[in-house]
C-alpha cells in the first residue's frame, strides 16, 4: 500500500492528512506547536494517537525516538562510517534493527529488515509538489511505524545538510 506524505511535515502546528493510494484518509499528522523539541503525532482517522515522534534532547548524535502508548518503540540514528549513501539504523525496543539507506534528501530510499524490503520511499509515484510516497511492501508490516521511520530520517538528513 502506498501512502502520500507531505514534505514539510514538521511545520509548527501544521496538521494534515496522509492519504493512501486510493485517496482515503489513513493517518492524521499532528505537528505539536509550542514544544521545545520537534514533536509529531500520527493519529488514525478517529483521532487516536498511534505513534509519537520526538527529537531527543541531549544526545551525542542526532537521535529521534518513535513512541507508542507513551513508551519508546524505536530509536533512529545515523549509521556511522557510511561513505557512499545515507544510512540510518532504527533499533526497536526488542532489539530488532531496521536499515534505512538510499538518497534520503532526494526521497529515494528503502527500509529493510535483515535484507528484506519493508518499504520503499520515492517521489516518482506522485507528481504532487512537496510530496513523496511511502510504499509499504509487506502486508503485515506496521504502516504507521514505517511512515514514522521515513519522516525521522528525512528530518535528520535535512538537519545534517
Amino acid at each position: 500500500m502506498k501512502y502520500l506524505v507531505r514534505d514539510k511535515i514538521f511545520a509548527i502546528g501544521d496538521d494534515y492528512w496522509i492519504e493512501d493510494e486510493h485517496g482515503r484518509h489513513a493517518f492524521l499528522a499532528d505537528g505539536k506547536a509550542l514544544r521545545l523539541r520537534d514533536t509529531l503525532e500520527l493519529k488514525d482517522p478517529d483521532g487516536r494517537v498511534l505513534i509519537t515522534l520526538r527529537e531527543k534532547f541531549f544526545s551525542l548524535r542526532d537521535t529521534m525516538t518513535i513512541e507508542r502508548d507513551e513508551r519508546t518503540l524505536a530509536t533512529v540514528r545515523r549509521k556511522r562510517l557510511s561513505l557512499l549513501r545515507n544510512h540510518y539504523r532504527v533499533v526497536l525496543v526488542d532489539g530488532t534493527e531496521l536499515d534505512v539507506s538510499g538518497r534520503i534528501l532526494d526521497r529515494e530510499f528503502a527500509v529493510e529488515y535483515d535484507g528484506e524490503l519493508l518499504a520503499h520511499i520515492s517521489r516518482r509515484w506522485f507528481r504532487v509538489r512537496d510530496t513523496y510516497a511511502v510504499d509499504v511492501v509487506r502486508e503485515d508490516a506496521d504502516a504507521a511505524l514505517l511512515i514514522a521511520v521515513a519522516v525521522c530520517v528525512i528530518r535528520m538528513a535535512e538537519r545534517e545538510d
